[in-house]
């Protein structure tokens, strides 16, 4: 069986993987680490009224959470999605 020059060995293909996979974790991170930082920064900066609704709460640490976490998690979902979009890849040769 002769194979063609894009084919890669078993070998080849783990390696391939574990790099993609590192390549999508590291975008997931940033794009999380992204909406910690837009999440505290709206806290910080107090839009809305939110930092100093929070700070006179009795109980300030659930509300903080239930604002940046989900934030944290849409920044990572749409940084890792974009990352997907322009991966790079090799085309296949057309049979």
């Amino acid at each position: 069986m002769q194979r063609h020059s894009d084919d890669q060995t078993p070998e080849e293909a783990r390696r391939d993987h574990w790099e993609m996979l590192r390549f999508l974790a590291v975008n997931a991170l940033v794009g999380a680490g992204l909406g910690l930082v837009v999440g505290f920064a709206i806290l910080w900066l107090d839009i809305g009224g939110v930092g100093t609704s929070l700070s006179r709460s009795l109980h300030p640490v659930l509300p903080t959470l239930m604002m940046v976490v989900p934030l944290a998690l849409t920044f990572a979902a749409a940084v890792t999605a974009s990352a997907v979009m322009l991966m790079p890849y090799r085309k296949k040769k057309q049979r």
